[in-house]
């Protein structure tokens, strides 16, 4: 644990879905070490993780969102974000090994965050006990997500941050193709995708409105990162948008949801 006092924790992993894998591919160390890399290196995960950086901070709101609870860390990057903003941040995973990846970031960074196993479909804290609650990247993987989201809900006292790649995106066929991949018995992560429609009227069954949300990119990010150039992807995605393509089919999407 970094500084701070360890909160109760929950479950790692309930018993019906410890063969999922959400929780067998992100409990492996290779993957623990070599995610940030995968995901945000490069000129264009550096264009990911700028963008997930800023979005936090501006829907978090002042002081990063005061008492905030990060529901599947990860390696910790949103956890990071927020705290260096303000915020009293506490970070749960169902991965260890990720979570011994974030705690050393965290230390390097000398940011107080508490780190706790912890599932996002059983979260041991009280209701309302946290001003902000973000999930990112787990609602598409989490064997319920509507029991995630609910979860989150249930413990925000004002807003709750989550993303997810829209159904109605070029991005959907590469899920479409894992999923097919997956049930033909390859070693690959077959995640969801959601509608707006999906995501509005689970947060309405909480108590919560949407009230903002940002598309990021029309071509999917493999595209993107193919290329290996930010300034042509900002290029590309600018002129897309101006025909009116990232509003309709724009996509991984971030929303922040209120009381």
């Amino acid at each position: 644990m970094t500084a701070g006092s360890t909160p109760p924790t929950g479950p790692a992993v309930s018993d019906a879905d410890r063969d999922h894998y959400s929780y067998t591919v992100y409990a492996d160390p290779a993957m623990a070490e070599t995610f940030d890399r995968a995901r945000f290196g490069g000129p264009i995960g550096q264009l990911l993780a700028d963008t997930q950086a800023r979005l936090l901070r501006e829907y978090a709101g002042a002081g990063g969102g005061g008492a905030v609870l990060d529901i599947g860390t990860g390696t910790g990057r949103a956890a990071l974000v927020l705290a260096e903003a303000g915020a009293t941040v506490t970070a749960v995973d169902a991965s260890a090994e990720m979570l011994r990846v974030a705690e050393g970031r965290a230390r390097a960074r000398g940011a107080a965050i508490v780190f706790a196993v912890g599932d996002a479909h059983h979260l041991a804290y009280p209701d309302g006990a946290f001003d902000t609650v973000v999930s990112l990247r787990v609602l598409m993987h989490t064997p319920d997500w509507r029991r995630c989201l609910a979860e989150a809900c249930r413990v925000a006292r004002c807003r709750v941050i989550v993303d997810y790649p829209a159904a109605f995106s070029v991005a959907a066929l590469q899920s479409s193709a894992r999923r097919a991949a997956h049930a033909l018995g390859a070693r690959t992560e077959p995640y969801r995708v959601f509608t707006a429609r999906d995501i509005r009227d689970e947060f309405a069954r909480a108590g919560f409105r949407v009230v903002r949300q940002h598309r990021q990119f029309v071509l999917p990010i493999a595209v993107h990162k193919r290329l290996g150039s930010r300034a042509l992807t900002e290029r590309v995605e600018r002129s897309l948008s101006a025909l009116g393509l990232l509003s309709l089919a724009g996509s991984p999407v971030t929303v922040l949801a209120q009381r």
